[in-house]
This record gives structure tokens, sequence and C-alpha cells, in this order.
């Protein structure tokens, strides 16, 4: 069943941002992950969310996800993702069969 990471992400750093844009996605690849959803216009239908940069990734499980997301391949990048914007992410399992 597949897994989807999804992250808001509120860059505070534009120039180191574009960096870290390079480095993550040969690691999400590379994990068997592919982007859903990458910083497309949104808009809010309900609530007070006011999402800035949205993200989703999709990989094969849950297990993949965390290991992608704990992987020495991608630790060099989230740590610059870390320094250069806020985010909030979680994981989430798909729904099985859709």
């Amino acid at each position: 069943m597949s897994a989807f990471l999804i992250a808001n992400i509120d860059v505070t750093d534009p120039d180191g941002f574009a960096v870290y844009r390079t480095l993550v996605a040969p690691t999400i690849a590379a994990a068997g992950g592919r982007y859903r959803v990458r910083g497309g216009e949104t808009r809010v239908l309900e609530g007070d969310w006011r999402p800035s940069r949205l993200v989703v990734l999709e990989f094969p499980t849950m297990p993949d996800a965390l290991a992608w997301y704990e992987s020495d391949a991608y630790s060099e990048a989230r740590a610059l993702r870390q320094r250069t914007a806020r985010s909030d992410v979680v994981i989430v399992d798909g729904v099985p069969g859709a």
C-alpha cells in the first residue's frame, strides 16, 4: 500500500532552498518515491490552514517512506531544508486498492 509524505514548507532562505531542491530529488527517486504535488497553487476551501509550499511524495510503503526520510542519502538535504525553511511533515498510509 502506498504511503504519502506531506510537507508544508515556508521558505525562509530562497537561495539555500534552491540548493536543497537540487539535492533532494535524486534521493527521492533512488528510494522509489515520486512527486505527486510540488508547490502548486492552493485554495483554502474550509478552515484556517494557509499552506505555504505544499509537497506530496508517494512511496511504495510506509517503511519505504520512513527509510528515505531517515537515510544517509537524505540527511544532508534534510539538514539544509531545516536551515532554509520552516516545515511541517507527516507520513500517511494510502487507501488499499485505490
